[in-house]
């Protein structure tokens, strides 16, 4: 059988084959990404859920700082605190506060928000029944310190809200959030003015720890943000979220296959200073400190004026008597200043403000930018600042109050969506929590400024002040007026003398006359 004769294939025949016929393209597989899956699906009925969740956070968070102002004056009463050991509470709190800030910043980047907010929230709860059960002063601050390390978690339910959120609707929608605090502080105030006075501060905070364990509950129906997932590997995760997410919205997934790249380095520190991000953390870092001294700062100011009915203006010297026997005053030692039904009053409208400007703002973010809006709210506050010294009256320091806290309230909205959008997913959660930290170095120093008085050396009476009747406080002291009322922990009389601008108190049963002067 003769063989076959086979012909070499050469370069030259194969390009001619090529040619006879077009070669088969490889199809593309189409891919997307979290965020071009944010977008498609849209907002919707999930949005909302997680508005009402996420946002009732903010309810808790304002509960249990807002309770140091309106609890102030029962612990320095029960406990005869000074003004500094009163600082020193609200100080502990946002030391606690900052340290965990950083930790759970940390640990959110790399096991994520779900989890670090679930267990701030136990964590919370938890210490704020104990601190109602505090023996001691020592111990009430150490109870609400772990509180505050607790609360500095919260942070994680508006990055897990700015991860969902479509982009053009966070301008809309995370300033709308201010409305949660808004709530949880009316709602602390509101309580106080009718628990303290019935049952006691100790079941106040017992009431006041109750939202925070409903919405342990309510987490069960929040997932774990997708963009963490994703940054983490865990493709079917996210994968599965955003597939709930569209079905409950009713909505479509883009077509293709979920894509990202794996970033093995997270949540690393150092990359907050890195060159690329030097200049911004920096700049956020002065700013969230700013704000922050500002905003607890007029909340902790106005609760001390009306404490101690230092507002200028706020009464006539012909209204001050002289009151001997048994009066409400009478009943307690002679530094217990509790709050009337006006000033809870007060607390409630200057608070009403910080939503005040909230239409604006949402405007102001959205048209003029995060920055530009930024920078006018902040130079507003610090007018409005100036404008606090001015001697006015009742209404009028209520007015600044009210446009201080809508001002604040603004500026918070503001840094929290910029900082929320300049960091990547990587370390996001680490620059909320790094800046949350500064934060509370502002709030750390405002107690020591808002609640501690200027205090001036006083005239000294006579040496022997246990023999002086009320009638001659005025003629030696030049007193316009006088108030005097028989202490609850001593022997002695506590007298309130209005005199040249000032107001002298002193403790007459001590032998010595160190009035305290605090300057009008």
């Amino acid at each position: 059988m003769a063989s076959k004769r086979l012909e070499p294939v050469t370069v030259i025949s194969l390009r001619e084959l090529s040619q006879g016929g077009p070669a088969p393209q490889p199809k593309e597989t189409k891919t997307f990404t979290v965020e071009d899956a944010v977008e498609t699906i849209g907002f919707g009925r999930f949005h909302i859920a997680l508005f009402l969740i996420m946002g009732s956070t903010g309810v808790a968070e304002a509960m249990e700082i807002m309770l140091i102002a309106v609890v102030s004056p029962v612990i320095r009463c029960e406990w005869q605190l000074e003004n500094w050991q009163v600082a020193l509470v609200t100080t502990m709190v946002f030391f606690g506060y900052m340290v965990f800030s950083i930790f759970f910043g940390l640990l959110a980047d790399r096991y994520g928000r779900w989890k670090i907010l679930f267990i701030s929230f136990l964590w919370g709860a938890y210490f704020s029944l104990l601190t109602s059960f505090s023996p001691s002063y020592i111990w009430f601050v150490f109870l609400r310190t772990m509180v505050g390390c607790g609360v500095s978690g919260h942070a994680q339910g508006l990055i897990i809200k700015t991860e969902f959120l479509p982009t053009k609707y966070r301008g809309y929608m995370l300033p709308l959030s201010q409305v949660f605090w808004l709530a949880g502080s009316l709602l602390i105030i509101g309580l106080a003015s009718v628990v303290i006075p019935t049952i006691g501060w100790r079941w106040l905070i017992r009431i006041a720890s109750i939202p925070g364990i409903v919405l342990i509950m309510a987490f069960k129906f929040i997932p774990e943000s997708a963009r963490f997932n994703v940054s983490t590997g865990n493709t079917q995760a996210a994968l599965a979220t955003l597939e709930r997410i569209a079905k409950m919205n009713r909505s479509v997934m883009p077509e293709g296959k979920l894509v990202e790249p794996i970033l093995e380095k997270r949540g690393r520190f150092a990359d907050l200073l890195d060159a690329k991000y030097l200049r911004t953390t920096l700049q956020i870092w002065v700013i969230w400190l700013g704000i922050s001294f500002a905003y607890y700062g007029v909340i902790l100011a106005s609760a001390e004026l009306l404490e101690r009915d230092l507002v200028c203006g706020s009464r006539s010297e012909s209204e001050v008597v002289v009151t001997e026997g048994v009066s409400e005053e009478s009943q307690s030692p002679c530094h217990c200043h509790m709050f009337a039904p006006s000033d809870y009053q007060t607390m409630i409208i200057s608070t009403i403000g910080e939503i005040a400007l909230n239409p604006l703002n949402i405007l102001g973010i959205n048209f003029l930018g995060r920055r530009l809006s930024l920078s006018i709210t902040m130079g507003c506050t610090a007018l409005f600042f100036l404008l606090l010294n001015i001697c006015t009256s009742s209404a009028g320091l209520i007015g600044f109050l009210f446009m201080l806290r809508a001002l604040v309230a603004a500026n918070f909205n503001t840094i929290y969506i910029y900082t929320a959008e300049v960091y990547p997913t990587t370390m996001r959660a680490l620059g909320m929590g790094t800046s949350g930290s500064l934060c509370r170095i502002g709030a750390m120093v405002a107690p020591f400024i808002s609640q501690i008085p200027d205090t001036a050396p006083s005239i000294p009476p006579p040496e022997d002040t246990r023999a002086l009747s009320a009638s001659h406080w005025p003629r030696l002291l030049g007193c316009s007026s006088l108030s005097q009322s028989r202490c609850g922990h001593g022997s002695g009389l506590c007298h309130t003398c209005i005199w040249g601008g000032a107001v002298f108190r002193d403790r007459v049963d001590v032998g010595r006359a160190d009035c305290n002067v605090y300057f009008l």
